[in-house]
């Protein structure tokens, strides 16, 4: 009984901190909707801005122009990306490096499903630039599934190079 409380703590570790992206990632949205008018730009630095743009494709506007079908295949996605995170993160919990990319991912998922469910597009804020190349705007939820992915390849690198 003790491993199995031990996994279940695990687990329940794992998905508060997915829960933590899903929270910050909103308030960031909240905030940014609140306080900047949809279009605006605000200057921070020589390569790095504040904005207020609306994405209702994938990454990179992906599919931003198909006719809304996407909306419910992405939300589709997300729910079918969660669950096969959480029955990882049931599994593999004891692995700290997977699991907390999992996490991250499984949290930037769930904060972007919440934007097109309730908005029925990805609210993006974060603008990096450097003279006249432009990356595409993104959000919290979208830079914790890049840190999680990037953890995974880690991860694994480092798995190989063990065995």
């Amino acid at each position: 009984m003790p491993a199995r409380n031990a996994a279940s703590s695990r687990l329940t570790l794992w998905l508060a901190l997915a829960v933590l992206v899903v929270v910050l990632d909103q308030l960031s949205k909240v905030l940014i909707m609140a306080t900047l008018p949809y279009g605006a730009v605000h200057y921070v630095t020589a390569c790095f801005d504040i904005v207020h743009a609306h994405n209702p494709g994938a990454a990179f506007s992906f599919l931003a122009h198909a006719g809304g079908w996407q909306r419910w295949f992405f939300v589709a996605l997300a729910f079918a990306a969660a669950t096969l995170i959480g029955w990882l993160l049931k599994r593999h919990g004891q692995q700290t490096l997977f699991a907390f990319a999992l996490s991250f991912i499984l949290g930037g998922a769930l904060g972007n499903v919440i934007d097109r469910l309730v908005h029925g597009f990805v609210v993006d804020f974060i603008q990096v630039h450097w003279g006249a190349a432009y990356f595409p705007a993104f959000n919290l939820a979208d830079s914790a599934i890049t840190l999680g992915a990037i953890l995974l390849v880690v991860d694994e690198l480092r798995r190989v190079k063990k065995s």
